[in-house]
């Protein structure tokens, strides 16, 4: 028998945390950064067929002060790479970031000095969409999997913590740093 069952009805019982994750979830407005046949599919998301507003991303911002999602649809070459820092900078805190399309992610078939070789390599990126161009389902999906990973995402101190955690495991997953995931076999010869 908990306190629910004695409030009268009509009263909802939730956090701070679970609210504000809902409302950044429900506004998050997209700076789209198409740079290639990716972006055909990325504007076809927003057509009636997908319809993108429904998760309440219909505008598409021209400025990045008012964006909170930079989704890079395509090749990123190495003129773009400092204007696409630039505008990420530019974007106000929180801000997220979807690598659609190969050749966002790791370069695609392009494995030359002109491309860069995964938009990682210039601004932190939330959400890989692998695919050749992916479909606007897939967007989607992914549009989704970041609403989720908002509404979860924790607020202040409890925020820096939960970064430092994800952090410290990431780096114990790594081969590189064997001081981060236990002692090496054979280093104290």
């Amino acid at each position: 028998m908990g306190m629910e069952e004695k409030l009268p009805s009509g009263f909802l019982l939730t956090t701070v945390e679970k609210v504000a994750g809902y409302a950044r979830k429900s506004s998050v407005w997209p700076a789209t950064f198409g740079l290639a046949c990716c972006a055909i599919e990325l504007m076809a998301t927003g057509g009636p067929r997908h319809d993108l507003a429904r998760f309440g991303m219909e505008r598409a911002s021209n400025t990045p002060r008012q964006a909170d999602l930079m989704i890079v649809a395509g090749r990123v070459s190495q003129k773009m790479a400092p204007v696409l820092r630039q505008i990420y900078d530019q974007m106000a805190e929180p801000k997220w970031v979807i690598s659609m399309g190969v050749c966002a992610s790791s370069g695609g078939m392009f494995n030359n000095y002109a491309i860069v070789q995964g938009v990682d390599h210039i601004v932190p990126v939330d959400i890989y969409l692998p695919g050749c161009p992916p479909r606007p389902e897939m967007l989607l999906d992914a549009i989704l999997k970041l609403h989720d990973k908002i509404q979860n995402m924790k607020l202040g101190v409890h925020r820096e913590r939960q970064v430092e955690e994800l952090e410290q495991a990431r780096l114990r997953r790594l081969p590189l740093l064997p001081s981060l995931s236990g002692p090496v076999p054979g280093a104290d010869r």
